[in-house]
């Protein structure tokens, strides 16, 4: 199983990016696909989450303002993220977990495939 990432760049404060995560090789449809982000100097952190049934939780940091979503026939995940700020630099992945999980701060330790990041940085 891989998961090849693709999106982000640079962009301006309030601009928008999207990010694709598409796996290759079996997966369930059941899978909890993940976003996390790791800025410099920070430890990884899980931003959303997007279950089987497309149920999504988000951390309270991007919430209302990142969306995302998957589409189960293409076998590919999406992060939308909107209204970007300086603090949302960071590099990306996607990762695919066994399980989604009650809080966003339990999902790293269910993943079992990660995507190879993918670099956002945000001007103001």
């Amino acid at each position: 199983v891989q998961l090849v990432q693709s999106g982000g760049g640079a962009v301006e404060s309030g601009g928008s990016l999207r990010l694709s995560c598409a796996v290759s090789g079996y997966i369930d449809t059941m899978t909890c696909m993940g976003w996390f982000r790791q800025g410099s100097g920070t430890e990884r952190e899980a931003v959303a989450m997007v279950d089987g049934d497309g149920s999504t939780t988000y951390a309270e940091s991007v919430k209302g303002r990142f969306t995302t979503s998957r589409d189960n026939s293409r076998n590919t995940a999406y992060l939308q993220m909107n209204s970007l700020n300086s603090e949302d630099t960071a590099i990306y992945y996607c990762g695919a977990a066994s399980t989604c999980t009650d809080t966003m701060q339990h999902l790293e330790v269910w993943v079992e495939h990660w995507g190879h990041g993918t670099q956002v940085t945000v001007s103001s």
